[in-house]
């Protein structure tokens, strides 16, 4: 059984930033400076469990051009599994249920290979692809109505 929470206190923010570190730096070369920014304390983030163990995060936050998902990563041996399904559908779905007035844009941006999973739910990319991190990525928006909770 794959849960995914919002992060309520420290011990389970480290733990994502522990995952982070595993799959960002670890394995896809990542420089921690450029993992690790000033709007960690700013942004909602969320920890899946499988099972009951840790094994990937995920954040959101506002910015000047909507709601921006960001640092979804999920352990290796997890993948495959769903837990990047579950991590996508308890963002939006907690995206929706915290904002009052209409959102202007939920946009990602997003490394080539999770393409395929955003797209699932409803996101389209835009523009040409752009390097972040020494990594291809697409920017991608979800169009208005195109996500509905299950």
């Amino acid at each position: 059984m794959i849960a995914v929470l919002p992060i309520s206190n420290p011990k389970e923010l480290e733990i994502a930033f522990s995952i982070r570190r595993t799959v960002f730096v670890e394995e896809q070369k990542v420089r921690s400076e450029e993992e690790y920014d000033e709007f960690e304390s700013t942004s909602t983030h969320f920890l899946a469990r499988a099972d009951g163990e840790p094994c990937g995060t995920a954040r959101w936050r506002r910015t000047s051009n909507g709601v921006k998902l960001e640092r979804f990563a999920v352990l290796q041996a997890f993948r495959g599994q769903g837990v990047g399904k579950a991590l996508v559908r308890a963002v939006l779905d907690d995206v929706f249920s915290q904002q009052p007035e209409p959102i202007e844009r939920i946009y990602l941006h997003a490394q080539l290979t999770a393409m395929p999973l955003y797209t699932g739910f409803g996101f389209v990319p835009v523009g040409p692809m752009f390097e972040e991190a020494g990594i291809q990525h697409y920017k991608m928006v979800l169009p208005g109505s195109a996500y509905t909770k299950e």
